[in-house]
């Protein structure tokens, strides 16, 4: 994934490297060419959902991320604004869910001196906990 994702990254950096000499009518045509080929796809879709791999859809919500939500909206996407910032939301979760990960997994170690004062009361007083009360307890059973 990472591998596809830096393609990706590089392919389209050279993309935008190559808009740089074009003038800003070549730009809009190109736009509208883009725009009309997404309404093709669109149309031949027919409503059902168009699938993007993970590398694309990072990509995209990168790309996308500066973007305010009414601004999406008036663009001509394949998918909604929603998914977008919900696939922003979810690259960023994975990018921090690493560094908020415990670096040993389970409950952490008791110290050694509640371990020890815990073992001592169970010297101490061997029929707590085991249900057996004497004459003199205050519990309720």
């Amino acid at each position: 994934m990472l591998l596809r994702l830096g393609y990706l990254t590089v392919t389209n950096t050279f993309a935008a490297l190559c808009l740089l000499p074009m003038s800003d009518r070549h730009k809009d045509v190109e736009i509208l060419a883009l725009r009309h080929q997404i309404a093709i796809l669109e149309r031949q879709l027919g409503g059902r959902r168009v699938r993007f791999t993970a590398p694309n859809r990072a990509f995209l919500a990168a790309l996308l991320q500066r973007l305010s939500t009414e601004a999406l909206r008036h663009m001509r996407l394949l998918v909604r604004p929603e998914t977008v910032l919900r696939w922003h939301c979810d690259l960023i979760r994975r990018r921090y869910a690493g560094r908020s990960r415990p670096k040993r997994p389970g409950r952490p170690p008791t110290v050694r001196s509640i371990r020890v004062l815990v073992l001592r009361l169970v010297r101490e007083n061997p029929q707590r906990g085991t249900g057996a009360c004497t004459a003199n307890c205050r519990c309720s059973g």
